[in-house]
């Protein structure tokens, strides 16, 4: 098959000028390229010119255009393993299944950690250009959860966008408006759109911006995620279920990750409802979230001000004058803290960093005990 062809079939499923580079020296070899659709046990759905085929992901690599390249597992690294939305290097021959060989350089890669307590990266989806985080108004609205996914969004290198579905449930406008508002004040620089799936309320706003290459949409379950993924294809090809009305939670319809051509143009990935969405060395994320926390902290006197008594803060001064809400900064050292703990288990140096604050903040605070007594030392 020529390259003409390869890139008329792939091209609906964002295959251009720069992955053919990158896929070059594969094509020398005789390998195929293909977009991976899904992953379930140890084999995936990819799309080659050639239509759908399964493949086999036991051999997989990252990039590695080497002949004489060692092939070897990556089942070992839950972020290296492959994923919906890779660019698979698939091998022509072999039978059925057929084997991914490599998949090439990811452009971003949305990536959490898992509930494991030895704190694990997981990838959700691979070269995605925008993260729809859905949150629904059916139920009251979580701002924290919201700045969560728009820190992983964020630090992924995807724009964020944040989808409230199920607007039709909040007939008042006034009321729509101040909803609105609470979310663009918890994700700055973040479009926040409205959407009724139902009655088809600022979907056109919603197609045209997912139109333009990879989308991924994420979400609690119960957030409305598979109607509104139907609703962006014109058919039936998620399940939807009805939430529980007692607590409004849904009911994990969606149980992989599927990457799904959009008839107006663009692809999307849906993943299941995510109960936990926890940091994943996400300190760029968190500070985009909170940029006017950013900001305002360049103007405290102390380089290293922790926001908490110091005097000159710029941060306290805002919280002081009504400028900044008590729950952002919250939030801010909230979040700074859970990625800090989630570093620390992976980089020596980070570890290191933080006890020697711990042992810095424990002497200020015995001779600030000292102080207080003047200056007699403990009885011992």
């Amino acid at each position: 098959m020529t390259s003409t062809s390869v890139f008329s079939a792939l091209a609906p499923y964002g295959w251009d000028e720069a992955w053919a580079g990158q896929f070059a020296p594969y094509d020398a070899q005789g390998l195929v390229p293909g977009r991976v659709l899904r992953v379930d046990r140890g084999q995936c759905d990819v799309v080659t010119a050639d239509g759908v085929l399964r493949a086999d992901t036991a051999l997989v690599t990252p990039h590695d255009p080497s002949p004489s390249s060692q092939l070897r597992s990556n089942r070992g690294d839950p972020v290296r393993v492959l994923c919906t939305g890779d660019w698979a290097v698939i091998d022509p021959e072999g039978g059925h299944p057929r084997y991914v060989r490599a998949y090439l350089p990811r452009r971003t890669a949305f990536v959490r950690s898992t509930s494991s307590k030895r704190s694990e990266g997981q990838i959700l989806a691979a070269n995605v250009d925008h993260a729809v985080v859905a949150v629904s108004l059916a139920v009251e609205l979580d701002l924290a959860r919201v700045e969560r996914f728009v820190a992983l969004a964020w630090e992924s290198g995807a724009q964020p966008v944040v989808a409230l579905t199920k607007a039709d449930l909040v007939p008042d406008p006034a009321t729509l408006a101040h909803l609105v508002q609470d979310v663009e004040t918890s994700a700055p620089g973040v479009p926040v759109l409205t959407v009724s799936a139902l009655h088809g309320e600022g979907l056109d706003v919603l197609v045209a911006l997912v139109a333009d290459g990879t989308s991924v949409l994420l979400g609690q379950s119960g957030a409305g995620k598979s109607t509104l993924a139907n609703a962006l294809l014109g058919e039936e090809v998620m399940d939807v279920r009805a939430t529980r009305d007692v607590d409004g939670k849904g009911r994990h319809t969606t149980t992989t990750r599927n990457l799904l051509a959009l008839p107006g143009g663009g692809v999307l990935i849906d993943t299941p409802g995510l109960r936990g969405v926890g940091l994943w060395d996400a300190g760029s994320g968190v500070g985009q979230v909170f940029a006017e926390i950013e900001e305002l902290a360049r103007d405290c006197r102390f380089h290293d001000c922790a926001h908490d008594a110091e005097p000159g803060c710029a941060v306290l001064a805002a919280i002081d004058s009504g400028d900044l809400p008590v729950r952002r900064l919250e939030s801010y050292r909230k979040l700074l803290r859970e990625n800090q703990r989630i570093v620390a288990k992976t980089d020596a140096r980070v570890r290191a960093e933080i006890r020697k604050d711990w042992k810095r903040k424990g002497a200020e605070g015995r001779a600030a005990m000292e102080a207080k007594r003047g200056g007699r030392p403990r009885s011992r």
